[in-house]
């Protein structure tokens, strides 16, 4: 069976300078069972409802601006799944969630970035969930505990957000991997309370983790962390790593 993992996936840069994470990336792929199909829920699609790409041949959107135009060139030409979809949106009714298919949505760079780090040959299907965002973690909680089955039918499920997400207080200039103290407390205690498996905490920690706002400003870059939770069991840490000062780039299982 499947595990389901949370990947910080850090700048769209990774792509071109995958540094650390992409080793760490690599590693992981080796070590999985090779998944029939991808699920993604990514931090960089933010809805009012539940939707859930149904393309077969979904397009790669370079959905940033001011990077190099070798970046703009990538392409990551996975297919869709529409047959996956249409189960995920009859799973999330079931559980109460509504949810509708969207056959126009691209791939936005929260999926096909770290994809293309860790199955670089974009040889299998992938669907993407949208993030309601306004809802915060406890909808993500149970949209992972309603797609939880998908993993022993080998569907890989990922959460692509980043650990620690505050874009004005990164950086750029920085080439080594250590971290602010405020970035590393928080990152530390979202560790332990996900070790202790302390739900309660965790769906608290805008009030309860250290520096939650600082690292946080908006929280949309941490709740695919619940769906992955929500999703799977036993937490592990497979990486973890900092870059631009306070930018994590941890990824986590839950076997």
């Amino acid at each position: 069976m499947q595990p389901s993992l949370f990947i910080s996936h850090g700048s769209p840069m990774l792509a071109l300078q995958p540094g650390a994470s992409g080793v760490a990336l690599a590693r992981l792929a080796a070590k999985l069972q090779r998944p029939d199909v991808i699920v993604v829920v990514s931090a960089h699609w933010e809805s009012e409802e539940l939707r859930v790409t149904s393309a077969e041949k979904p397009e790669t959107w370079h959905d940033f601006g001011g990077f190099p135009a070798e970046l703009y060139q990538l392409q990551y030409p996975a297919p869709g799944s529409p047959q996956l979809a249409e189960d995920i949106v009859a799973r999330l009714q079931a559980a109460g969630l509504p949810a509708k298919t969207d056959s126009r949505r691209p791939f936005d760079h929260g999926t096909w970035v770290p994809l293309s780090l860790l199955y670089p040959q974009a040889d299998i299907p992938v669907v993407q969930v949208s993030l309601p965002s306004r809802h915060g973690p406890a909808l993500q909680l149970q949209v992972g505990k309603a797609l939880a089955g998908l993993r022993e039918q080998n569907v890989l499920l990922i959460g692509s957000g980043s650990i620690t997400h505050n874009l004005g207080e990164l950086d750029w200039r920085s080439s080594g991997d250590e971290a602010a103290p405020w970035a590393l407390e928080f990152r530390d205690w979202m560790v332990e309370k996900l070790a202790q498996d302390d739900l309660q905490a965790l769906l608290d920690y805008r009030s309860q983790a250290p520096h939650a706002r600082r690292n946080h400003p908006s929280d949309e870059h941490l709740l695919p962390l619940y769906f992955a939770r929500g999703a799977g069991g036993a937490f592990g840490i497979e990486h973890q790593d900092f870059t631009l000062g306070a930018l994590g780039m941890d990824i986590y299982s839950f076997a």
